[in-house]
C-alpha cells in the first residue's frame, strides 16, 4: 500500500513531487524549450532513466518504483508529464543484431523514434500479412492508428507471416512502399497516423525473435502500458480530488460552504472511495508484478478501474464547480479531454472485462 514504503521508496517519491513542483509546474508555456529543460533537468535527476536497461546506461526500476513517481508526478497535475521518462525498448527489450544497434541502441539514446502498429481499419480485407522469400520479408497491409506515427523512424508492427503466424516486424517507415496517408488527433491532443504497406520488402533479421511470437510480445508491451495509464490515473485522482476538496470548503454568498449541502457530500464521498480502492489496487498490483507474477489479469483490473474513476471523478467535478469549469484552458476541462481516451488505450474496457473473464474462467489466472 502507499503508507508500506521503504524509507528509499519514500526519498524516491519526494524526489518526484519536487521534480513537479520546480521542474515542470513552472514551464507551463514554450513547448520545445521547455521540453529540452524538462528532459536535461530529469536526466540530473535520474528520472530519466528509470525506464532504460541496465546496459544501455539506464536504472531499470523495479514496476513499485515506476508507480510511485508516475503516481506523485500525476497528482501535482504538471504540464509536460510525457516527457519525465526517457524511451525505454518496449517489444525490443532482449533483441540481438542486427536491431540491437540499428534501433535498439539509437532508440534508448533518443535518436530514432519508434511507434506501435497494431490496429487495422474495421474495412481492412485482412490482417497485414507478410510473405518470406529467402532472406526478405515481404509485407501488405495497413494500420489505422499508429499513436506517433507521423513522427516516428520505424513502426514495431504486428504482421500476420503467411504460414508461421504473428510476428512484430521493425518497419523503418522511410522504407519505399511504405505510405503515411493520414495523420490526425485525438480529444487528448496527441498525434497519430495511418499507414498502407505496399510490397514493402525488409530484411528477414527484422524480425523480433520468431515468426509466431508476435502477439504474446505485443500484449506483454500493451500490459506494461496499462499499468503506467493506472499509475497516471490515480495521480490526477489525487489532484482532483485537493482541487474539488478546496473548492467545497470555500464560503457561498450565504455565508455556508458549497459542501454542507448533503446530496454533494454523498457524490464528494464516492469519489473517495473510488480514489482509495484505485490506489491500493495499483500498489498492490505493482508489487505483485516485482515478485515475478503473472499480473496480466491484475493490471486490466487496474487500467479498467483506474481508468473510468478518473472519469468519473473529473465529470462530476465539473458537475461541482460549474460551467466555468467547461472553458477552454481550465485545468478540469484540460484533464476531461487527457483522461477520455484513456478508456479505450491498450484496450476498451469492455474487451478488457470479457479478456479478464476469459483469464479466469479458461486459464485459471488472476487473483483477487
Amino acid at each position: 500500500m502507499p503508507e508500506s514504503l521503504t524509507p528509499a521508496q519514500l526519498e524516491l517519491r519526494e524526489k518526484a513531487a519536487a521534480f513537479a513542483r520546480e521542474e515542470l509546474l513552472p514551464r507551463r508555456d514554450g513547448a520545445d524549450q521547455a521540453r529540452i529543460e524538462i528532459l536535461n533537468a530529469a536526466k540530473a535527476a535520474s528520472l530519466f532513466t528509470m525506464t532504460q536497461p541496465k546496459a544501455f546506461g539506464g536504472s531499470e526500476a523495479s514496476t513499485l518504483e515506476l508507480s510511485i513517481v508516475r503516481d506523485e508526478l500525476a497528482a501535482h497535475n504538471p504540464p509536460f508529464l510525457h516527457t519525465v521518462f526517457g524511451p525505454g525498448p518496449g517489444v525490443l527489450a532482449g533483441v540481438g543484431e542486427p536491431l540491437k544497434t540499428t534501433h535498439l541502441a539509437p532508440l534508448i539514446a533518443g535518436d530514432k523514434k519508434s511507434a506501435f502498429g497494431f490496429t487495422e481499419p474495421d474495412e481492412a480485407p485482412r490482417a497485414t500479412w507478410g510473405v518470406l522469400d529467402g532472406d526478405e520479408l515481404i509485407v501488405n497491409g495497413q494500420k489505422s492508428y499508429v499513436t506517433g506515427g507521423a513522427s516516428a523512424d520505424f513502426i514495431n508492427t504486428l504482421v500476420q507471416i503467411d504460414e508461421h503466424g504473428p510476428a512484430l516486424v521493425v518497419i523503418d517507415t522511410a522504407t519505399e512502399g511504405v505510405e503515411r496517408v493520414r495523420d490526425f488527433c485525438s480529444l487528448d491532443g496527441s498525434a497519430h497516423a495511418a499507414f498502407e504497406f505496399h510490397d514493402v520488402h525488409i530484411p528477414k533479421t527484422y524480425i523480433i525473435g520468431q515468426p509466431g511470437e508476435g502477439l504474446p510480445r505485443a500484449m506483454k508491451q500493451i500490459g506494461d502500458t496499462r499499468l503506467a495509464i493506472a499509475a497516471n490515473c490515480v495521480g490526477w485522482m489525487r489532484w482532483l480530488l485537493d482541487y474539488l476538496t478546496d473548492h467545497l470548503k470555500a464560503p457561498t454568498r450565504g455565508g455556508k460552504t458549497r459542501g454542507d449541502k448533503e446530496g454533494v457530500r454523498l457524490r464528494y464521498a464516492e469519489l473517495r472511495i473510488k480514489a482509495y480502492a484505485a490506489r491500493s489496487m495499483l500498489y498492490r498490483t505493482a508489487r505483485l508484478a516485482d515478485a515475478g507474477e503473472n499480473i496480466v489479469n491484475e493490471g486490466i483490473a487496474c487500467k479498467v478501474f483506474a481508468s473510468e474513476a478518473v472519469g468519473e471523478i473529473v465529470d462530476t467535478s465539473i458537475q461541482l464547480v460549474g460551467g466555468v469549469a467547461l472553458i477552454e484552458g481550465h485545468p478540469l476541462e484540460t484533464l476531461y479531454r487527457q483522461v477520455r481516451s484513456l478508456r479505450l488505450a491498450e484496450g476498451g474496457s469492455d474487451v478488457l472485462r470479457l479478456n479478464l473473464a476469459r483469464g479466469k474462467l479458461e486459464l485459471n489466472k488472476g487473483t483477487i
